[in-house]
């Protein structure tokens, strides 16, 4: 059958007409939170490195060198406070006078910048001494606050925010909706940086994320698409995806690679249905990312592929497969509002 008669199919027609293949997808899908009861006690365990094509390959060096610089940091952590504040952008300089990959203002770079690369100089817009420094920085602040009760990592990065006398007065992160939303911000997109040591939790949404993508079938690719009647109600890889999750209250960025950071990475073996999975340029570097789908199941995925395609269903393994992410509330909700425009 072509894959005109497949798009016409409603989501669960397991039929003869659908195909022995497709039918076995749809199983899938329906198992998916079978799947996820029987997975729903893992979780993704003590961080102890980053995934791989997690940090963009200039800078996964440094950020698993100095991530180790304390216990109260991890490099995970240090690359979720690194793409929060500047979404790896060596150049970035905000409003405030903040400058750089790590967003030093001045005031604290001359206090607490360091030569990271020994070349003679601190340089606030080079990320061989800015990562260092970012990295010495939340350490200095674990120091001032390591007797307060608590978490002392959870301490630390209420200090970056709200500064270390506020922990102190009281007893930890102080009741600031900003500290503790920052709090809470960078230690749930760690885990999209983190390489997980147990199998990582299933997503309860991605059936029905996957039953709008499949109404999508056969629909005409077009750049820039988010599915609105603008667009006809067509779209591109990351209108689709992001229209998808949409539909059970996630709130996705726009840009693919910036999709990448929703929630913590699978492995290959360990993909279920509803992963977001993705393709670069460059398999070191997440920020080449072009192209993300939503996995099915039998290595298959639903995608927008390409000007003059449809929406169809395409094999997963080819060799721009970077990896995958499995999309949870709190992730998409972490990821910087700067990086989904």
């Amino acid at each position: 059958m072509g894959e005109d008669g497949r798009v016409r199919k409603v989501w669960l027609g397991v039929s003869v007409g659908l195909g022995v293949s497709f039918s076995f997808v749809a199983l899938l899908v329906v198992g998916t939170y079978m799947v996820a009861a029987d997975l729903a006690g893992g979780n993704s365990g003590t961080t102890v490195g980053l995934a791989r094509g997690a940090v963009p390959a200039a800078y996964q060096p440094l950020v698993q060198k100095w991530g180790n610089l304390c216990p109260a940091i991890n490099p995970a952590l240090l690359a979720a406070q690194l793409y929060q504040e500047s979404g790896w952008n060596p150049k970035a300089e905000s409003p405030a006078n903040a400058k750089g990959i790590a967003q030093f203002i001045p005031g604290t770079w001359a206090s607490h910048g360091v030569d990271g690369d020994k070349d003679g100089d601190r340089d606030i817009w080079d990320p061989q001494d800015a990562i260092p420094s970012a990295a010495a920085y939340d350490c200095s602040l674990a120091k001032y606050v390591e007797d307060v009760p608590g978490d002392l990592t959870h301490n630390m990065l209420a200090s970056y925010n709200a500064g270390a006398y506020a922990v102190i007065k009281y007893s930890g992160v102080p009741p600031y909706r900003e500290t503790q939303n920052y709090v809470k911000t960078i230690t749930t997109l760690a885990k999209s940086f983190a390489a997980p040591v147990q199998k990582v939790r299933p997503s309860q949404q991605s059936a029905a994320a996957i039953y709008f993508a499949q109404k999508q079938l056969g629909k005409p690719y077009l750049w820039g698409g988010n599915g609105t009647p603008e667009d006809g109600g067509r779209f591109d890889c990351s209108g689709l995806t992001k229209a998808a999750y949409k539909t059970v209250g996630i709130d996705l960025p726009r840009v693919a690679n910036d999709q990448w950071n929703a929630g913590p990475h699978p492995k290959r073996d360990e993909l279920l249905p509803g992963d977001l999975v993705f393709f670069a340029y460059d398999l070191n570097d997440p920020r080449s990312i072009h192209h993300v789908g939503i996995y099915v199941g039998g290595g298959q995925m639903i995608n927008a592929p390409y000007t003059g395609a449809v929406i169809r269903f395409d094999k997963i393994d080819t060799p721009d497969y970077i990896g995958a992410t499995r999309v949870t509330k709190d992730g998409a909700k972490a990821l910087p509002t700067a990086n989904s425009a």
